[in-house]
């Protein structure tokens, strides 16, 4: 379907960037009940909306007339959550507007104020900017708003989420009644409906999707792994996928760093955004992805929201978000504007039931694996390089004289493994990854008496996969912790070994038996760590695994004491005196008693 009629200039402006088709936001904003009015619009992330509202407030600015006349205070705002989109923006509507003679003004921070102010001095059609810039300029009075006609709000529910509320008052207040308020939105959750009743005019309601509905050009993948190799998981996935874009995803600017370091050392050639980078080291790294110097991003929810980056085809969300809205917009950084895209959610065992629930409120379609293995990686290397290009590239002369010289020189099998090896020097090794759940056999639960004897015979630790250790040490060399993670959890000990070996500082060897029970593990530590292990696993403050000293041991339950054929682990038995045990219910019943016997003098 082509671009309904709109404005000749904006017109060419399509037709030399080659729009041919437009998105269904933008055909929506088009459509005649749309025109001259207020809009409140949600829809998809990467479905067009930049162009859309530069199409929507073409009428109002342009009118009948192909050129913009004389700048001078502005006749429309836009105000976008973050300095990328803004800046982003700006792009956008610099062509878009570009046969109609229109100059754009940006107002961000982190950039020169003072050539924010000159520009807005020497006059301007369009201002595009964050809220705390605009408010500043506006305060200063270098920001002149009485003449505006059309203000847009981009991503309005993260300027929310961000605290801009009070700006965005402070804003919107400053402009002119009669304006054209335009509200775009991905998600339109209440705050959102209740700002634009205060500042819009029957406002025209747009909604391009169901609320919350899924990309249906993401593929979701999520990668289950231990919680002490989520970081290998990623390096596994970003060379499983080899994309030539790829954005993983943080909670904290400190969770950035550390990966982004990870994974430069590993080979990757990585970049990171964070709050912390100013203005021009975040232009740098954007710049890097887009001309292919780097292939992978690590981001923060906040920095990365509204960015586009060409052949972006994998996002993998490191440490899971929050809610499910943040699920898509992170999502929705791939598969824009009908490409494809793979979205990775990597699921610690712990947190399974987390990811199950963001997916539910989703309403997406996963597929459940295990992290990619070395071995399918290699495997998929030995695929791409035979598909690689440099095979299919036409031989020059000199290609062909130095394919002679090394035929002359050297076998085919030794040039083949020379090239094999070239090819793989290139690419970051693979790790090595347990799948503790890929095949779990049923667990057979043990009657009481052979629990009982496993306990008195000796220290063993059993996997569910039969595999079986023994410890030879005496339970007073031994201390008891327990971990806040079970069988519910997929707790195996094949992962539970490493995390309370990171967790607390200690080897393999200073850790004796693992209980696994439904909700919790219990583990022995060697007497002459157990302090030392005890400050480590405190200063730790891991989310997922709380590990503190163990109160009861593993066969004693907590609201009775231990039995008779089960010796303390500290001091004698409960109740070895014979004249010290209490009575039973039925000797209290019968005739003659008076309570407790005292010892004979």
């Amino acid at each position: 379907m082509p671009f309904p009629k709109t404005n000749p200039s904006l017109e060419r402006a399509l037709a030399d960037r080659g729009y041919n088709d437009p998105t269904p936001v933008q055909a929506a904003v088009l459509q005649p009940e749309a025109e001259g009015r207020d809009l409140l619009v949600s829809a998809q992330t990467g479905s067009g909306k930049t162009v859309a509202y530069g199409l929507a407030m073409a009428s109002t600015l342009l009118g009948d007339a192909e050129r913009l006349g004389p700048p001078r205070e502005p006749l429309a705002l836009i105000i976008a959550p973050t300095r990328e989109l803004a800046l982003q923006v700006n792009r956008e509507l610099v062509w878009l507007y570009g046969p109609a003679g229109a100059r754009v003004a940006s107002c961000v921070g982190g950039m020169d104020v003072r050539r924010e102010q000159r520009a807005l001095a020497d006059g301007c059609h369009i201002v595009v900017g964050t809220p705390g810039r605009l408010r500043d300029h506006l305060e200063r009075g270098r920001l002149d708003l009485s003449n505006m006609r059309a203000v847009v709000l981009d991503e309005a529910d993260e300027m929310l989420d961000l605290g801009f509320r009070e700006d965005l008052e402070f804003i919107l207040d400053a402009t002119p009644e009669e304006r054209r308020t335009l509200l775009f939105s991905a998600t339109l959750p209440k705050n959102i409906v209740t700002l634009a009743r205060r500042y819009q005019r029957e406002a025209h309601r747009i909604d391009t999707l169901v609320e919350n509905e899924p990309h249906g050009d993401i593929e979701y993948r999520a990668i289950r792994c231990a919680p002490n190799e989520v970081e290998h998981a990623v390096v596994n996935v970003l060379r499983y996928y080899e994309s030539r874009g790829a954005m993983v995803f943080c909670h904290t600017r400190e969770a950035v760093r550390h990966l982004h370091a990870s994974l430069i050392e590993r080979g990757f050639a990585a970049v990171s955004l964070s709050g912390e980078l100013t203005q021009n080291e975040r232009s740098n790294a954007l710049q890097s992805l887009r001309d292919g110097r780097a292939r992978v991003c690590v981001a923060t929810d906040v920095a990365a929201r509204g960015i586009d980056l060409p052949d972006l085809g994998l996002v993998i969300h490191f440490d899971l978000p929050n809610d499910h809205e943040t699920l898509l917009h992170r999502s929705g950084r791939t598969g824009r504007a009908g490409r494809k895209g793979t979205c990775v959610m990597l699921v610690p065992y712990t947190r399974r039931r987390k990811a199950e629930r963001l997916i539910d409120m989703a309403g997406i379609d996963v597929t459940w694996a295990g992290a990619p293995s070395a071995d399918e990686i290699r495997l998929r290397d030995r695929e791409r390089l035979m598909q690689d290009p440099v095979f299919s590239e036409e031989a020059t002369e000199d290609d062909l004289a130095m394919a002679q010289a090394l035929l002359a020189g050297r076998s085919a099998e030794e040039i083949a493994a020379a090239l094999a090896r070239f090819f793989r020097a290139r690419l970051p090794a693979p790790e090595e990854i347990v799948d503790a759940t890929a095949e779990r056999e049923p667990r057979q639960r043990k009657d009481k008496r052979e629990r009982q004897e496993e306990w008195l015979g000796g220290f063993k630790e059993k996997s569910r996969g039969g595999a079986s250790e023994s410890f030879e040490r005496s339970s007073e060399d031994m201390v008891w912790f327990r971990m806040s993670v079970g069988r519910c959890n997929n707790a195996d000990p094949r992962w539970l070994l490493p995390v309370i070996c990171r967790l607390g500082h200690v080897t393999k060897k200073e850790i004796g038996s693992i209980k696994i029970f439904d909700r919790e593990t219990k583990f022995q530590i060697v007497k002459s760590q157990a302090s030392k292990f005890a400050a480590a696993v405190r200063k730790a403050n891991d989310e997922d695994i709380r590990i503190e000293p163990a109160e009861f041991a593993p066969s004693q339950r907590r609201d009775e004491p231990a039995k008779k054929s089960f010796k303390s682990r500290s001091g004698p038995p409960p109740h070895k005196d014979r004249n010290s045990r209490p009575p039973s219910k039925a000797a209290k019943g019968k005739p003659g008693f008076k309570g407790k016997r005292k010892n004979a003098e």
